[in-house]
């Protein structure tokens, strides 16, 4: 996250809430900063790393990077090494299997509360983007193909948060997100949207977000957990399968 992208999370809040919230909001841009650098793996397992150096990579304040960090070492995502600074945990093969039968229970089981608390509009909306993000894969001109992929990764972790996020359970909601967290800090390098990759994402999104979209829960669910299970095989380097 650059200083402008801090400077408009610092301007969305309201001068009506006075000095005493700034802290509060300088602290969550510097916890949003640091959770992009372990998303997108410019801090890896077994890293260690400064408070300054996270000031520097993040653009925030010292002072806001201090009062963000015990935060992440209660969720795990970082450890204090004393003397020496902050190290990202190693994280295992059993974990990466752990997480991912995590998110088949709280994805797959609850997609028909899921499909009847997420607004449609929504819904419309991550079809649409993935179908133009597929237009754009598919032409003959690579020139917007990693454009293509790397709107369509952010997409996957904002589609797969907010399914999550329509439960309405804020306690759901953290602990599926620190656990993705972890699950992209573990496998990053291998479960990364691509271009040699992105149009198989799609298409496997697209198999339950469809049927999600005509009320058919029981085909979504098949499709979701294929997904979820391929997800898990790339991330463990093991072959994958085709259709659910």
């Amino acid at each position: 996250m650059n200083t402008q992208t801090m400077s408009r999370k610092k301007d969305r809040t309201p001068e009506a809430e006075g000095s005493a919230a700034k802290p509060v909001s300088l602290r969550q841009a510097a916890y949003e900063g640091i959770e992009e650098l372990l998303n997108s793996g410019r801090l890896r397992p077994g890293q260690l790393i400064s408070q300054r150096e996270l000031m520097d990579m993040t653009g925030a304040t010292l002072g806001a990077v201090r009062e963000a960090i015990p935060r992440f070492e209660a969720e795990g995502l970082l450890v204090t090494v004393p003397k020496r600074g902050l190290m990202v945990p190693g994280l295992d093969i059993h974990f990466v299997r752990d997480a991912y039968q995590m998110r088949r229970l709280l994805e797959v089981a609850a997609l028909p509360e899921i499909a009847a608390k997420l607004d449609p509009a929504l819904l419309k909306s991550w079809i649409a983007r993935h179908q133009e993000g597929q237009a754009q894969l598919l032409q003959a001109d690579p020139a917007g193909h990693d454009a293509a992929a790397h709107m369509i990764q952010h997409l996957d972790w904002e589609m797969h948060e907010g399914l999550i996020a329509a439960l309405g359970n804020a306690v759901m909601s953290n602990v599926y997100r620190v656990n993705a967290i972890k699950v992209r800090m573990a496998v990053q390098s291998q479960i990364k949207v691509t271009p040699a990759n992105a149009v198989r994402v799609i298409r496997e999104h697209l198999a339950f977000l469809e049927p999600m979209a005509e009320g058919r829960y029981a085909e979504a669910q098949q499709a979701l957990a294929h997904h979820i299970t391929n997800s898990m095989r790339i991330a463990l380097g093991e072959p994958i399968t085709g259709g659910p």
